[in-house]
């Protein structure tokens, strides 16, 4: 079998949030989030949903790079207006993104970092649609890089989206909808499964411990049932590879290690 990546590990890793998922729209943002939620949907659990990310619901998710226009195979109309009423405010859909930071009550932050509100020292993408997203429907999450500045100490520079922290919840506010699942990183899988939705390691990449995931990280974690991180296999890496015809999956990790050292 062709040597596995760590993106590639990491875009296996990132299908599972996906797995049992039932008929909704899965979502990723990001080269590794798009393609496992593809996977996902060409292994595991056909039924889920896809978009072309305009206005068309897909059965063949649509690879990632340069294509033509026409390569998508349309399977419904989806305009943004109806996205909307159908799947965010349903429930019905299940988003992977990348954020800048994460805290422990799993408070997400693309917004700015440093300063303050009016004066940020690096300003980014804003809120975007994460404070409604994160409130009605399922969320996990992936990061290239962990480290304690992107798994950060007490709160985030700013909270675009929402976690599990009592502090922030308005008295009488509906919080049912809140359902963060999964965190993919360049060391680990976590979920939230810990002790008031404590976050917690449910399995190792290999040749990585605990100790080196709490290291890089900016707040105590629990440690779950752990296992190591699963390969992808043959099957895998073949849909991985047309879903991902020119090779973006080798720049989303500094020098695109592998998943095992030799």
């Amino acid at each position: 079998m062709t040597d596995v990546t760590l993106a590639e590990l990491c875009i296996f890793a990132c299908s599972e949030a996906f797995r049992g998922n039932g008929e909704i729209v899965a979502t990723g943002v990001g080269p590794v989030p798009r393609l496992a939620a593809g996977l996902a949907k060409l292994t595991h659990t056909p039924e889920l949903m896809m978009t072309d990310g305009e206005a068309y619901l897909v059965e063949q998710p649509v690879p990632i790079g340069p294509r033509g226009y026409d390569d998508r195979k349309a399977a419904g109309y989806l305009p943004f207006s109806r996205f909307f009423d159908s799947a965010v405010w349903t429930g019905r859909r299940h988003a992977m993104v990348t954020p800048t930071q994460i805290d422990r009550f799993g408070q997400i932050n693309l917004s700015y970092l440093g300063g303050t509100y009016d004066k940020p020292k690096i300003q980014m993408l804003g809120v975007r649609g994460f404070p409604g997203n994160t409130i009605y429907h399922a969320n996990s999450f992936f990061f290239p890089s962990h480290t304690a500045r992107t798994l950060v100490p007490g709160e985030v520079d700013m909270v675009s989206g929402v976690g599990y922290n009592p502090a922030k919840r308005v008295a009488g506010g509906n919080y049912s909808g809140v359902d963060l699942r999964r965190i993919v990183t360049n060391l680990c899988v976590m979920d939230f499964g810990g002790t008031d939705n404590a976050i917690r390691v449910i399995s190792l990449h290999p040749g990585v411990s605990f100790e080196d995931v709490q290291a890089e990280t900016g707040f105590e974690l629990e440690k779950g049932d752990i296992v190591e991180t699963p390969l992808p296999g043959a099957e895998e890496l073949d849909i991985i590879a047309i879903l991902d015809p020119h090779g973006v999956r080798a720049s989303v990790i500094k020098d695109n290690p592998a998943a095992r050292s030799t």
